[in-house]
């Protein structure tokens, strides 16, 4: 289905409870975190109860079930420091609906902003060298279309267990994303209203569209911040940006929505010379500083 082309006048801005978005949390990335295979987060669809516990643990290979009993001491004390947060703790997102159109290997936003991107230098799976832009409808199309722009973040207070306290918070701040893309799928874009995911299938993105972060394979350069900071006001929601583009606080996610029913996520990868003298045209930054931002594709 194709998605609605709709514009929000002013950014939607949400304050959620953390009753409301722990249920998003993806306790895999958070025992990945911890350097935990992903079959270990099965702990948070176990009973609560000692004798549920037990069995989980005695499901796993004898040489593997100390790590279980690891995996099952870390998830309760994840849980206790997030009813001891039930108060003290802001997740806070803003989003922006806004019309947009795609130009080469730029989108056009409300037919003024350029948001240059990257475009794979070697074809992936789809036999396509890949750009976000591809997802967009072009401006020659003479049909404009819409695209999201969000921001997220988990404030929360000081802890004793600062690696604990800054990993749940990181999946906080994804849970928020979860969360607000969720409702704007279903209300504020209304693209997917009869959409009825369980979590597990929301976590495996069984939704029509994609939420690319910054930071991420598909759109790997941090400065983007100071674009999406632009048009959304991070500030509104308690973001500020280091001079590299970084988030404070760190428990912080901004990106892209993007609903094309073929939209899918790819990694950018490594990039040539050729395109990064192109990607600093369009950014109008110096490559010395966009070498900085990104590094890792060099």
């Amino acid at each position: 289905m194709q998605a609605n082309s709709i514009h929000s006048p002013s950014p939607i801005i949400r304050s959620y409870s953390i009753e409301e978005v722990t249920p998003y949390i993806n306790w895999i990335y958070f025992f990945h975190a911890w350097g935990m295979e992903p079959r270990f987060a099965s702990i948070a669809e176990v009973h609560d109860c000692p004798a549920c516990r037990t069995r989980w643990i005695a499901s796993f290979a004898p040489e593997e079930q100390a790590k279980a009993r690891e995996a099952a001491t870390l998830y309760t004390d994840a849980i206790a420091l997030l009813r001891h947060w039930t108060d003290g703790v802001k997740c806070q997102a803003i989003c922006l609906l806004t019309k947009a159109n795609s130009e080469g290997d730029d989108i056009l936003i409300e037919g003024h902003t350029r948001l240059p991107l990257l475009r794979q230098q070697q074809a992936g799976k789809s036999g396509y060298t890949l750009c976000l832009s591809d997802f967009v409808r072009p401006t020659a199309s003479g049909v404009p279309d819409t695209i999201g722009l969000f921001a997220t973040a988990a404030h929360v207070p000081p802890c004793d267990n600062t690696l604990l306290a800054s990993t749940l918070a990181d999946r906080l701040a994804e849970a928020t994303a979860e969360r607000l893309h969720e409702e704007v799928r279903k209300y504020h874009w209304g693209y997917a209203r009869e959409e009825q995911l369980t979590m597990r299938e929301l976590h495996a993105e069984a939704f029509q569209g994609i939420r690319p972060a910054v930071g991420y394979p598909s759109l790997p350069d941090q400065s983007v911040n100071f674009i999406l900071d632009d048009l959304l006001d991070f500030s509104q929601i308690g973001i500020t940006l280091s001079e590299n583009g970084a988030m404070k606080p760190s428990s912080s996610v901004s990106g892209l929505m993007i609903a094309h029913p073929q939209a899918h996520y790819f990694a950018i990868g490594t990039i040539g010379t050729d395109q990064l003298l192109d990607y600093a045209r369009r950014r109008d930054l110096k490559i010395e500083k966009l070498r900085s931002f990104l590094a890792s594709n060099l």
